[in-house]
């Protein structure tokens, strides 16, 4: 079962990594920093919003409509957080203590 722990626990790091860059890559292409017509950018960037858009849509159907601020990706991060300290919390049931 500590096996169990650890891989729920490396997919969680890998999907914080990844909700990271987006949220940022989302600044700096607000803010003209990066420009969606460079093609490794336009790659990356559509890359990332195909991986996170399953997890965002469900969320953005419950949230209010706000014009020009999307509120999805941060009940999304907040959610991965509370669901890695729900982990961590009773990572005792996976040891078997």
């Amino acid at each position: 079962m500590q096996s169990l722990f650890q891989i729920l626990m490396l997919l969680l790091d890998v999907m914080w990594f990844i909700m990271i860059a987006h949220i940022v890559m989302s600044w700096l292409i607000n803010f003209q920093v990066l420009n969606l017509r460079q093609p490794i950018v336009s790659q990356i960037w559509y890359g990332l919003n195909r991986l996170l858009e399953p997890i965002y849509a469900p969320i953005r159907r419950f949230l209010p409509q706000t014009p020009g601020l999307d509120l999805a990706p941060l009940v999304a991060f907040i959610g991965l957080i509370v669901l890695r300290i729900i982990l961590v919390n009773n990572a005792g049931l996976f040891y078997g203590y």
